[in-house]
């Protein structure tokens, strides 16, 4: 079992999350179970699978969640991603977003690869190589 408060990564997570909620208000409020409520559900998702996982009986199973916990920042990338397009963010906005969810996902997959040797056959952001 492993502390999850002492992860970095999970801390950085939290902050996105912080981030996100901040950034969300903003949004129109038809959007409120639209694009706010995922865009909130795959911030808080990314942290608590990485605090799930810490709190598993085995590596295997940490590692299960940490998987997770990457599809989580590709869905909230998705987001964003639309986010912007439908000019409900400003481009500086979903850069920075980018910018730190690539930081999560490079820190969550050298965590996976320190619980799971196997996966150095991938790269950072746990596409082969």
């Amino acid at each position: 079992m492993h502390n999850y408060r002492q992860l970095k990564v999970w801390t950085k997570a939290i902050d996105l999350v912080v981030d996100i909620y901040k950034i969300t208000v903003e949004f129109p409020k038809e959007e409120k179970y639209g694009l706010v409520s995922q865009m909130r559900r795959s911030a808080v998702s990314i942290s608590s699978n990485i605090a799930e996982g810490a709190g598993r009986n085995s590596e295997k199973e940490f590692c299960h969640f940490l998987a997770i916990a990457h599809g989580s920042c590709y869905e909230l990338e998705t987001q964003v991603i639309v986010s912007e397009k439908l000019g409900l963010i400003s481009k500086e906005v979903s850069e920075i977003i980018y910018s730190r969810l690539t930081e999560i996902q490079k820190m969550n997959f050298n965590l996976q690869q320190k619980l799971n040797p196997d996966l150095t056959k991938f790269n950072k952001v746990g596409a082969p190589v």
